[in-house]
């Protein structure tokens, strides 16, 4: 919805005066609401004889509130509110305690300042949003009840077919009954920059170079990386993507070294009704082989979205994990979208952990000598946008337990399914 405000003029029946006119003042509204149920059975413990606070159902909703308002050519103002609620549920209502998406009564979600044209110059300071490539490493984890956003200084130059993003931030963590605050605002050291350069020079892909560190009272490390992202248009129906990513600093008191990478590549059949699409990916991300050793090799993660990369039901973070994955998609209507994958997974090394989406939970504690297959996965999803206001999905999902579960304990099959609406104006 978008409002248009005009100052200036004069009086009724009076002569039009000489005054500079007043700039035209652009303010846009938004709102976008969303409710998802969810079902999981064994999700947590894959354990059958068990019934976890997590083999339940519950409900998910969300509400954002947006203003923008651009006064001036070279000033813009934005403002989001959230309010996320997680309802009927066992495990308890608070943000990441036992996977819960938990409650967040309304609170700031985005609120910043730009300065500036972003087409070429521009500066913005505030909480905001930071998504860079399909999200691996920094995102906005847009399936996350709550989301996520920074407090953020950054500053962004562009020409006619690069950018490069200059930015410090640090993440916002959700308070239950109070104002959701980043280690900044607490008075904490954590400090997350970066370097990330897009350009689309060469026409048939994008290409990305980053450098990010993150800085906080237990870690210093840097990571290095590249993504490149092929044109099904420009490529006769081919695509392609790739990133890879190393660091190298400390975590804790242990050297960092680890290592991380994702390459896929698919076919679409643009001549054909439905436009069927299939693709292959790998995935891999280093463990630790020696957790006495004085080094670390583990892959961190950092603020990521993990969920449409790793199975959706999020039992697997870019973190000591081998990951060769199927996927197929077509659209038998222009608004309906039908996907099936299929995954594989492999833990890069048993002498480390399972860790979940969170990236911090650990399936089991680490048992040397268990068979590194972990399990498999596969993944149904229906999306329809049935108008431009509004979308609806639905999935199902069913985890196939590997020989790890088997040496390491309990090994039932898990099961996972949602289904989604959103309306947004």
């Amino acid at each position: 919805m978008l409002m248009v405000v005009s100052l200036g003029g004069v009086q009724a029946g009076a002569s039009p005066m000489p005054l500079m006119p007043v700039p035209e003042e652009n303010l846009t509204f938004s709102i976008e609401a969303r409710t998802r149920g969810e079902w999981r059975e064994n999700n947590f413990d894959f354990d059958s004889g068990n019934r976890a606070l997590t083999d339940d159902s519950w409900l998910l909703t969300r509400l954002r509130l947006g203003m923008d308002w651009k006064p001036e050519s070279w000033l813009r103002v934005h403002l989001e509110g959230q309010d996320a609620r997680e309802f009927f549920s066992d495990r308890p209502n608070v943000v990441g305690q036992l996977g819960a998406e938990g409650d967040d009564a309304m609170d700031l979600r985005q609120g910043y300042l730009e300065l500036g044209d972003p087409k070429h110059l521009a500066l913005s300071l505030g909480r905001m949003e930071l998504d860079y490539g399909d999200g691996r490493l920094v995102s906005r984890a847009p399936w996350k009840n709550v989301g996520q956003s920074f407090d953020a200084v950054k500053m962004r130059v562009a020409g006619d077919d690069w950018w490069l993003d200059a930015f410090a931030s640090s993440v916002v963590k959700f308070k239950s009954g109070g104002f959701n605050q980043s280690s900044w605002l607490e008075g904490g050291e954590q400090t997350f920059s970066g370097l990330y350069f897009h350009t689309t020079a060469l026409k048939f892909q994008a290409t990305e170079l980053y450098a990010f560190e993150l800085h906080d009272r237990r870690s210093d490390f840097l990571t290095l990386g590249t993504r490149w992202k092929g044109d099904s248009k420009q490529l006769a129906g081919w695509d392609y993507d790739l990133e890879m990513a190393a660091q190298a600093g400390t975590v804790g008191d242990r050297d960092l070294s680890a290592f991380a990478g994702h390459w896929g590549v698919g076919y679409q059949w643009q001549d054909l009704a439905w436009k069927p699409r299939l693709g292959l990916e790998y995935a891999f991300a280093s463990g630790d082989p020696n957790p006495n050793d004085g080094r670390v090799k583990t892959f961190q993660n950092l603020f990521p979205t993990n969920h449409p990369f790793y199975g959706l039901m999020d039992e697997f973070s870019w973190r000591n994990i081998s990951n060769p994955a199927v996927r197929f998609s077509m659209k038998p209507a222009q608004s309906l979208t039908v996907s099936l994958d299929y995954h594989c997974f492999w833990l890069a090394d048993t002498k480390d952990a399972w860790y979940r989406s969170n990236q911090t939970t650990m399936v089991r504690p680490v048992t040397p000598g268990a068979d590194s297959h972990a399990g498999s996965e596969i993944d149904f999803v229906l999306a329809w946008k049935a108008t431009q206001h509004l979308e609806l999905q639905g999935g199902y999902s069913h985890f196939f337990a590997g020989q790890y579960l088997a040496d390491t304990g309990a090994d039932a099959d898990a099961d996972f399914a949602f289904l989604s609406l959103t309306v947004a104006f």
